[in-house]
């Protein structure tokens, strides 16, 4: 077994599905029994970490939270990879909301 620092590899880290496709980023972790059970992504997550900013960003994200479970992480790099795609943990929804307003500034889809 590989030891590894989750506060460095995993969180605020963003999550890919196995298509490559980007569904948010890492907001927190479920441990129990002191392992790893979930990660948590979504706005819901955003005020305890960021106060009244992060209130607001939850406000704005209609307050969504995902608990995606730690079996079903495939890859720990850069960014995090799961084992299905992202319409099946309920992910990415907030990407494909601001997609059409992204792609329209110069230089989005690099």
């Amino acid at each position: 077994m590989t030891e590894i620092d989750i506060a460095l590899s995993v969180l605020d880290h963003q999550v890919l599905d196995k298509d490559g496709r980007r569904c948010g980023n890492v907001d927190d972790l479920a441990i129990e029994d002191d392992q790893v059970v979930a990660i948590l992504v979504g706005p819901g997550y955003w005020p305890q970490r960021s106060r009244w900013l992060g209130g607001l960003g939850s406000w704005l994200g209609r307050g969504r939270r995902v608990r995606v479970p730690w079996s079903e992480v495939t890859t720990i790099e850069s960014h995090v990879v799961l084992r299905q795609d992202a319409t099946a943990y309920g992910l990415g929804r907030g990407d494909d909301r601001l997609r059409p307003y992204i792609e329209k500034i110069p230089g989005a889809n690099r």
